[in-house]
């Protein structure tokens, strides 16, 4: 297998619905919360991708473009962007669905970078072998 099928075929789309009690008091989804969701859905995506012990160790370029009410959907959706030696990039996208409503579009981005470690917390290879494409 390809990196680039190995990619593909660790795409995570995870759906939620925004419940009152993820929300703040001006009734949006926290930011926090947003964060941790995009975080899990980026380390399914990475070890999905590697098939390794995986973690975090950064996240940046967050980007909150719109709130997220409460009573809406939420999908994230995690894609590998950069395979480095140790580590992997994930870009987490989230998208902001009415419920009642054929309504959809980009509310967070965000970046995360996750290292493989062995079983001693080391940081390993993440693809053993690259096969080229």
């Amino acid at each position: 297998m390809t990196v680039k099928d190995k990619i593909e075929n660790s795409i995570t789309r995870v759906f939620k619905a925004v419940l009152p009690n993820t929300t703040n008091h001006y009734n949006t989804l926290f930011g926090g919360t947003a964060l941790q969701m995009m975080d899990e859905v980026a380390f399914i995506c990475a070890t999905r991708f590697a098939r390794k012990r995986m973690v975090t160790v950064t996240s940046d370029q967050i980007h909150f473009k719109h709130s997220i009410p409460a009573g809406t959907l939420i999908e994230l959706v995690a894609k590998v962007v950069y395979v480095g030696n140790t580590s992997v990039k994930v870009q987490v996208e989230i998208y902001l669905e009415e419920m009642y409503e054929d309504s959809r579009m980009k509310a967070i981005t965000g970046m995360f970078t996750f290292v493989a470690i062995d079983r001693d917390r080391n940081p390993t290879q993440v693809v053993e072998t690259f096969v080229k494409e």
